[in-house]
């Protein structure tokens, strides 16, 4: 067989796969239903009542199904919400990254940055709540395993985009500080949005403050930087 002809009956056998891929089955499509309702009424009920009120049998009986329904989905309960935050924050990921996509001036970028989550959770009250708790995880009565990585790869990530547009590479931790300050930032933003009685309102009376957060972590990454004359990457 010539090399060509190889590389055609490559090319079919690819093809001829995509043509073929198997479709789910009623059943799959039930199971992924129910395993998108015990999600959906776990998101709610976090809301609510937060994560350490909340008990399966609280999240069965709003899904409708029976509790050995849940732990054919979830080993537990921490297992869920792990879950719940890996998809929240990865739809947040995306949502920064258009924002964010060309900028290359510092101050705007950490502008779009806070922008970027305020769009984000301004009609997903309970995806807010939800990143809240994940914040505070500490605190809570019960230590909710899992929510740390996609958390701190969500930080992570907020510091790459910083690194691609400062000069030099800073020290990571320093980068995390700033990140885990636009994290606060908007913590406290929508915290307040509880007491606003309009969200115009609220945008109005924070702007002072968001700019100001803007310039301070502007001047304390600025300040972080080498001198000129030392191009040191770190």
């Amino acid at each position: 067989m010539t090399k060509r002809s190889e590389t055609v009956r490559k090319e079919m056998v690819v093809r001829s796969g995509k043509r073929t891929r198997r479709k789910k089955t009623r059943g799959e499509m039930r199971i992924e239903a129910t395993r998108q309702a015990l999600l959906a009424g776990a998101r709610e009920l976090f809301a609510q009542k937060g994560f350490d009120l909340t008990t399966i049998d609280d999240i069965t009986e709003r899904a409708d199904v029976g509790k050995g329904t849940f732990y054919y989905h979830f080993k537990n309960k921490h297992r869920l919400v792990s879950e719940l935050m890996k998809s929240m924050l990865a739809e947040l990921r995306s949502v920064i990254d258009g924002k964010c996509q060309g900028i290359t001036d510092l101050d705007q970028l950490l502008d779009h940055l806070i922008e970027g989550h305020i769009e984000f959770f301004s009609k997903r009250w309970e995806d807010f709540v939800l990143y809240f708790q994940g914040r505070a995880d500490l605190t809570l009565q019960e230590g909710y395993e899992g929510i740390e990585t996609p958390f701190n790869e969500y930080l992570e990530h907020i510091a790459d985009l910083l690194d691609g547009v400062i000069k030099y590479h800073l020290d990571r931790i320093a980068l995390t500080r700033v990140s885990c300050a636009v994290a606060g930032f908007v913590s406290g933003y929508y915290s307040f949005a509880v007491i606003a009685s309009e969200e115009n309102e609220l945008d109005e009376t924070l702007r002072p403050v968001r700019k100001s957060l803007v310039a301070g972590l502007s001047r304390f990454i600025k300040e972080a930087i080498p001198n000129e004359g030392t191009p040191v990457r770190w």
